[in-house]
């Protein structure tokens, strides 16, 4: 499991930017952590490393953001207001998976019998005011 301190939200961007270097059409990108943890902040760098100029914002109440500007479309999802499996299935969830994009989910441990075997999962977690510990398997 690699992992990782940031010590401000430009590192977290920063870094996250680096690791979009290494996706792939289809990839999936599994995202865990607290509330104010920073996983929008990590989907910006991804973003911005998969090569979008587009501003990043949480889908908390949309429920999924697209962008589609860079070298893959991103397919930001938020399952924290999500009750039921059903709720996924209407937004097309399958089938962006396999769309040739990225797809990236916020509070994905909600539903992790959804997501397949080749997912990356992060975990982000602060460990003190402005400073996060982020980990992911590999």
């Amino acid at each position: 499991m690699a992992s990782f301190i940031s010590r401000s939200v430009e590192e977290t961007i920063a870094f996250a930017r680096a690791r979009a270097a290494a996706l792939q059409p289809n990839d999936v990108v599994a995202l865990c952590g607290d509330l104010g943890a920073g996983k929008t902040h990590f989907v910006k760098g991804l973003v911005a490393g998969c090569g979008s100029d587009e501003p990043v914002t949480s889908p908390t109440f949309t429920l999924l953001h697209e962008y589609r500007g860079g070298r893959l479309p991103v397919f930001h999802f938020d399952f924290y207001r999500i009750a039921q499996r059903a709720e996924i299935e209407q937004l097309g969830f399958d089938e962006l998976l396999n769309e040739g994009g990225v797809a990236v989910i916020e509070w994905a441990d909600r539903f992790p019998e959804l997501l397949p075997s080749r997912t990356r999962w992060i975990w982000i977690s602060a460990t003190s005011e402005g400073e996060r510990f982020v980990a992911e398997n590999e």
